[in-house]
């Protein structure tokens, strides 16, 4: 689906070096390949995995071979570090080193990538970068360090040119995570396509086709790496387009349309949500009988006092987007520039000349009188698809992120006003956050008693309770889209599925759905939090703490973007919260609490 950035052949070294940094340059050179690989590998999840970095793993023996690979398909989905435990296997392990492109993030509460790796024997891992978030920050390192693995960080305990080069590709593989963590916006790349003299349409608005085929595809697959797809009311009005990936399946990014006044076409190809999801951003009380109307068509509308680029991606920064393409028209695109808000651009340049004193360009004005004022790109690449040359480059440079930010025990011996205790509200919101756990969408398989008596293991909450919506029904079909859910690899991948059937053929949804869905959620939870331990602790360690789901586009499940969701998701963990204290309370096992 996804194009890869970095790709190279399979790397089967079978050079003898092991150790550590101490080693001479040689060594360095292998170790080099290894991280290149790890990246490569990474890379594959590009667009799948959102909203975790894109993971890979690489496990070679002291004689320099590779028997153990892995990257994170999706969230949701077991760690690099396991899968690549799994295919090298527990004897070939052992003494082995584990080349990793980021420092692993546990976002589950069991440590399952640390545990991996250390439970198979790997006596050294070699990491590419730091986790750019800071609750995840040098958090692993430590704790492989703490069960006797040694741990080397490229650019801190490994130095030379090409392992300077190794640590490059770790961060643009990641780009859109550190700049994100950076910036506080989503990572945004600005794409267009222009003709050899600069034009993206004819005097006459004519665009069709500028680029080629070839080109084409490529932006295809850059929408199938973005979170989501911005586009203004001119292009809306001008191309009517889709804007959908068009791959077949898998990952598809939500659209959104940026306009101040609304006027855009009651007929338009971005109404139809069957395959895809589309958002309004507009002006706030622009049209409100047209607002309506979207709304009655499926779309999210959303209303800024101040419509304007810097406030429209701090919101989806809010709402957890991670990289967002922007397709728009000159004027959007000089707005988003000068906002700051764009960090890569793609340009297309076909061999064209199409002419035209008004014909439209890629970038409107920036207000720049002198050649001194342009913006130069950085880390240009040019590459030759079919007749055009693709150029591309980052506005901004990729933020340096070295610096190791104090714990909170740090922090507060520095000020004392920094309190330790948990905060009396905990939000948490699918993987990035401490109670990532807590989420349906964790990567914890529960078993299930079916009608029958028998007991079937479903990979996630979220596979289970996204399959009931069609479990029940004596319709081939139905029972079609049950195996599709349980047989889906990640659980965002089921609810993509689950969701898209039920809006596609809601005659195939069992009639009770709305009535029995809370409580088809609560058996999933329930027996999530009974079989594993470390999840009831986490769960009993929030006692005197109210559980948000912080989802802001899930008014049923979530908190709402500003509090006007109904939370039922955090409303049924405390209810099983009080029901296991209760448990343990009459079996005299109220200690935990204190663990």
């Amino acid at each position: 689906m996804a194009v890869s950035l970095f790709s190279r052949p399979l790397i089967i070294c079978r050079l003898a070096a092991t150790g550590s940094s101490g080693q001479g340059n040689g060594h360095h050179v292998l170790e080099a390949k290894f991280i290149h690989r790890a990246v490569d590998l990474s890379d594959k999840s590009a667009g799948i995995s959102s909203p975790h970095p894109n993971f890979g793993c690489v496990i070679a023996t002291p004689g320099g071979n590779v028997v153990g690979e892995g990257y994170l398909y999706a969230q949701g989905t077991r760690p690099a570090e396991v899968q690549a435990v799994e295919m090298a296997g527990a004897e070939i392990c052992r003494g082995a080193t584990a080349y990793l492109n980021m420092e692993p993030g546990d976002c589950h509460g069991d440590h399952t990538a640390i545990s991996a790796l250390v439970e198979a024997g790997i006596a050294r891992v070699v990491v590419g970068m730091r986790h750019p978030l800071q609750h995840l920050r040098g958090k692993a390192v430590r704790a492989l360090r703490s069960q006797g693995v040694h741990v080397d960080v490229l650019g801190e305990d490994l130095h030379s040119k090409v392992i300077e080069e190794a640590q490059k590709s770790c961060r643009l593989v990641n780009a859109h995570l550190m700049y994100r963590a950076a910036s506080r916006v989503p990572f945004s790349t600005l794409k267009y396509a222009m003709t050899l003299d600069g034009k993206i349409a004819a005097s006459s608005g004519h665009a069709s086709w500028i680029s080629s085929k070839k080109s084409r595809s490529r932006v295809i697959e850059l929408r199938g790496r973005s979170d989501a797809i911005v586009v203004g009311g001119n292009t809306v009005r001008r191309d009517n387009p889709r804007l959908t990936a068009r791959h077949g399946g898998g990952h598809l990014p939500m659209r959104i349309v940026m306009t101040q006044t609304l006027n855009l076409p009651e007929e338009a190809n971005l109404w139809d949500t069957s395959e895809a999801s589309t958002i309004v951003v507009t002006q706030r009380g622009a049209r409100r009988s047209f607002q309506k109307y979207l709304v009655s068509k499926g779309i999210e509308v959303v209303e800024f006092d101040i419509l304007n680029p810097r406030d429209v991606m701090e919101y989806f920064y809010d709402r957890g987007y991670l990289s967002i393409l922007w397709e728009c028209g000159g004027v959007l695109s000089s707005s988003a520039i000068s906002s700051g808000v764009i960090h890569k651009v793609f340009a297309f340049v076909a061999p064209k000349i199409i002419g035209g004193t008004n014909a439209p360009t890629p970038v409107g004005e920036l207000g720049m009188v002198e050649m001194s004022q342009a913006l130069d790109l950085i880390d240009v690449s040019y590459e030759q698809v079919g007749p055009d040359i693709l150029v591309s480059g980052f506005l901004q440079p990729i933020p340096d992120l070295t610096p190791v930010i104090p714990s909170l025990d740090e922090t507060s011996v520095i000020d004392p006003t920094v309190t330790l205790h948990e905060p009396k509200i905990i939000f948490f919101y699918k993987t990035w956050d401490l109670y990532g756990a807590f989420s349906n969408f964790s990567p914890h398989p529960i078993r299930m008693p079916e009608d029958s008596g028998d007991y079937v293991t479903w990979p996630s909450v979220e596979h289970f309770y996204q399959a009931h919506k069609f479990i029940g029904l004596e319709n081939k079909q139905s029972q079609k889209y049950v195996e599709e859910i349980r047989d889906a690899k990640s659980p965002e991948e089921a609810a993509r599925i689950g969701r898209l059937m039920q809006r596609q053929h809601p005659d195939l949804v069992r009639p009770d759905w709305e009535i029995i869905k809370i409580n088809v959620m609560y058996r999933a939870l329930k027996c999530k939090f009974s079989i594993y331990p470390h999840l009831n602790s986490m769960l009993l360690s929030t006692v005197g703490s109210v559980l948000v789901e912080a989802s802001p586009h899930d008014l049923f499940w979530g908190g709402g973007r500003e509090g006007e969701g109904l939370n039922y998701l955090g409303r049924l963990l405390m209810q099983l919260r009080s029901e296991f204290l209760g448990e343990y309370y009459k079996s005299g096992e109220s200690t935990i609490l204190s663990a």
